[in-house]
């Protein structure tokens, strides 16, 4: 039996409508990682796992952890209900 492929697309919109509108970024990059972790418990339970490349002014003169909780703050509640494992890259 083969795990159902779930589209993230749905969710890669939102995620950018929320990370567009709080943080106006420069540039913003969603991967869906989520075929990588087939079988992983994130993937059993539906959420996705994605990897954010991610550049914004409201960065400057703050610290990485700073940044990520920016961005975990814009996701607001899909970090709990739609977002299993998010990898962030700020370049």
């Amino acid at each position: 039996m083969t795990e159902q492929t779930i589209d993230n697309s749905t969710r890669i919109k939102d995620m950018e409508l929320r990370l567009n509108r709080e943080l106006s970024p420069s540039r913003l990059e969603i991967i869906d990682d989520s075929h990588l972790h087939a079988g992983h418990a994130g993937a059993k339970s539906g959420k996705g796992h994605f990897t954010v490349i991610i550049n914004s002014e409201h960065f400057n003169g703050k610290r990485p952890l700073q940044c990520h909780q920016m961005i975990y703050t814009a996701l607001g509640d899909m970090m709990d209900t739609d977002i299993h494992a998010l990898s962030i890259k700020i370049p």
